[in-house]
């Protein structure tokens, strides 16, 4: 079931912010394509009332016209604290993914991506999950790669490959099927990687994937 929802089946309670209005307008509609998503809202800057008003569950906020990152995220958390916050930028640029999930957001999205694989993140982002775009998290980690040996042999064979599909994007469920094992058991396999290698979220996973030579 979607976080944010009470009851199987419910909609996913999504606002937009995107700077060019059209594009806007697009990618409401393609994410309204999907029955499990509900547009409650959209606007071309960060509008703190109309966002109290709507309660969506998750907030698509864009960073490509010239809005202050932290700013941004901070008056999302503040109007609507319950709702989860997925960046949508044209730059895949390392840096500002970082400085995006360092400042409060669950997802970074790079705008060059399918209409399937922006609902695919969405809703990762709307699970619970953090979602980091894995060709931006690459470009982090291959600067960083001479490091990361020992914690990787501190994790077994199964827990490997598990890591290694959280960097390329899979869901639980993707993992899951991928792997011909439950979610739970998959879950369970992430709590112990996260213990193993100290972290807590997918997209620090998908960092250290990346730095130990996995993908």
């Amino acid at each position: 079931m979607i976080a944010g929802t009470d009851t199987p089946g419910s909609s996913l309670r999504l606002y937009v912010i995107e700077s060019q209005k059209l594009f806007g307008k697009a990618l409401c509609q393609v994410l309204e394509l999907d029955p499990q998503i509900t547009i409650v809202g959209d606007s071309h800057t960060v509008d703190r009332q109309s966002l109290i008003n709507a309660q969506p569950d998750l907030i698509i906020l864009d960073l490509d016209g010239g809005m202050d990152l932290i700013d941004g995220i901070s008056v999302c958390r503040n109007a609507v604290p319950q709702a989860r916050v997925c960046v949508i930028s044209m730059r895949s640029q390392a840096e500002l993914m970082q400085r995006s999930l360092a400042a409060g957001a669950e997802g970074y999205i790079v705008k060059d991506v399918t209409p399937a694989e922006l609902l695919s993140a969405v809703k990762i982002v709307a699970e619970g999950d953090t979602y980091a775009d894995p060709r931006v998290a690459g470009g982090l980690l291959r600067r960083s790669i001479a490091s990361g040996r020992r914690e990787l042999e501190e994790l077994s064979a199964r827990e490997t490959e598990v890591v290694r599909l959280i960097a390329e994007g899979l869901s639980n469920k993707e993992i899951s099927s991928r792997l011909n094992l439950s979610e739970k058991t998959i879950k369970n396999h992430i709590s112990r990687i996260f213990s193993k290698l100290n972290i807590n979220g997918r997209a620090q996973a998908a960092v250290h994937a990346i730095r130990m030579g996995l993908c």
